[in-house]
């Protein structure tokens, strides 16, 4: 059996352990406000990981949670918070009182840590881009050069490449040698996974290989980059899943009040990270009622596509 199709399924803890070391550069959020790992980032903090390194464009509530727990040294990120309501008081407190540690915070747009990803992903030291000139950007992140275009008098900056050292990418289904099918907002998600030494996969379906093979052009992540493939159905909860599940809101709204205080935030810690010891335990927390009013009602299918010869 070739290595692309060599099962690779693992539980979230066993994948974690594995591949989510101490001092890791970790990927997160790459699909911005969808499909957010947080089952992945929960096991994370449970296990005690510490001197993170973040990296993600809009993490929403997830590198919030992560850096309260004290699991990250730094966040390389173009936004960091909660979508729902704008503040994230963890990584306020960190960065402005080093409560619960000191972080770094390495700021990017959107738009360059996605070119710092693709030049990853394509092998090459940098690209080139117009954005950021002009801006304070350049002073405070050391990843962004200006410099002379060398085929014209204007002037470029030049994004770094970022080499992660795993990406933990959540997907609508995979089989189980990790090929997986993944639709709605990409994000960075593809290049995420073309530029980091590691992919855990987290699936909300384990489906045939004839079923990833049924359509190949969905096939946006290839098992052979794939280091681990997690089963886990509602993995991404409150974030939103394309065609699975809805975002939950009041989720969002409840930790915003919950954390404004250190007290709060440790509690809230207790109650949905530290006493949960499995992801069915977590959804069985929400409770079946909530969880219900979020899967999807109105399905919008693709057209079936046909790959005849």
């Amino acid at each position: 059996m070739t290595e692309a199709w060599a099962p690779k399924l693992a539980s979230m803890q066993q994948a974690i352990a594995e591949h989510v070391p101490s001092g890791s550069m970790v990927v997160l959020g790459a699909q911005l406000e969808q499909m957010i790992p947080f089952a992945a980032g929960h096991e994370i903090m449970r296990q005690g990981r510490r001197d993170l390194t973040l990296v993600g464009p809009i993490s929403d509530i997830l590198f919030d949670q992560m850096i309260g727990a004290g699991c990250v040294s730094r966040v390389m990120a173009a936004w960091v918070g909660n979508a729902s309501a704008g503040m994230g008081y963890c990584f306020r407190r960190a960065v402005e009182k080093r409560v619960p540690r000191a972080i770094e915070t390495v700021d990017h747009t959107n738009l360059t840590l996605a070119l710092a990803l693709h030049a990853g992903a394509m092998g090459v030291p940098f690209m080139p881009t117009y954005t950021t000139l002009g801006s304070d950007l350049l002073k405070r992140n050391g990843n962004l050069r200006e410099f002379a275009s060398p085929v014209n008098e204007e002037r470029l900056v030049a994004v770094r490449a970022l080499r992660p050292d795993v990406a933990i990418l959540n997907v609508q289904r995979a089989d189980a040698a990790g090929n997986a099918h993944l639709w709605g907002s990409l994000g960075v998600a593809v290049d995420a996974a073309r530029a980091s030494r590691k992919v855990i996969v987290i699936a909300e379906e384990i489906v045939a290989p004839e079923i990833i093979a049924s359509d190949p052009n969905r096939t946006l992540i290839p098992g052979f980059l794939v280091a681990a493939v997690v089963h886990e159905p509602g993995g991404a909860h409150p974030a939103p899943v394309q065609g699975y599940y809805g975002r939950d809101h009041a989720f969002f709204h409840d930790y915003h009040e919950q954390t404004r205080e250190v007290e709060g935030f440790e509690r809230w810690l207790k109650h949905w990270v530290t006493e949960v010891p499995s992801r069915e335990f977590y959804l069985k927390r929400v409770g079946e009622a909530r969880l219900e009013s979020l899967r999807v009602r109105d399905h919008a299918l693709s057209a079936p596509a046909d790959f005849g010869f």
